[in-house]
């Protein structure tokens, strides 16, 4: 797909990320296109998968979740089935943010994002329970530092 990507193809994806909220007609005339020119390119970028969709993002401390914590699992049950009883466990559980199958000394990170310590211990048991697992341990967050960059999208 990097191939079939031109400048324009590529500000507007620059675009799109930094600033979901903008109308067509503003991202248009940011990129110098007409509105018709841009709807076709987004239309495009959206069909090939490489634009997904926009969404705002919320204030998680506002809203008191105020402690996200890096959660790190081992296991000794690599079968695909137990993979997907575990991607489906977990998924049930709402405060996880993020899920990822890593490689290294741990197998799988999640991002949990909860109401302080009693809402992580919370997840932690709910994470634990049902579901065999070798070894879990979180890393707490004291500060994001970085956060939602926007991709590179012209390197």
């Amino acid at each position: 797909m990097d191939e079939k990507l031109d400048q324009i193809d590529r500000r507007i994806l620059d675009l799109a990320q930094r600033d979901g909220a903008l109308s067509q007609r503003e991202m248009a005339e940011r990129i110098g296109l007409s509105q018709n020119a841009l709807w076709r390119r987004l239309h495009r970028l959206e069909e090939t998968g490489l634009l997904l969709g926009a969404r705002r993002r919320v204030d998680a401390e506002r809203l008191g979740l105020d402690l996200t914590v890096f959660v790190m699992v081992r296991t000794r049950n690599h079968s695909d089935d137990w993979i997907e009883a575990f991607r489906a466990h977990v998924a049930r559980i709402p405060e996880v943010a993020e899920m990822h199958r890593i490689g290294g000394d741990w197998d799988y990170m999640l991002k949990v994002v909860t109401r302080g310590m009693s809402g992580y211990d919370s997840v932690y048991k709910r994470l634990t329970k049902g579901i065999e697992l070798e070894t879990v341990t979180g890393f707490f967050s004291m500060e994001t530092m970085l956060e939602d960059r926007p991709l590179d999208v012209f390197g």
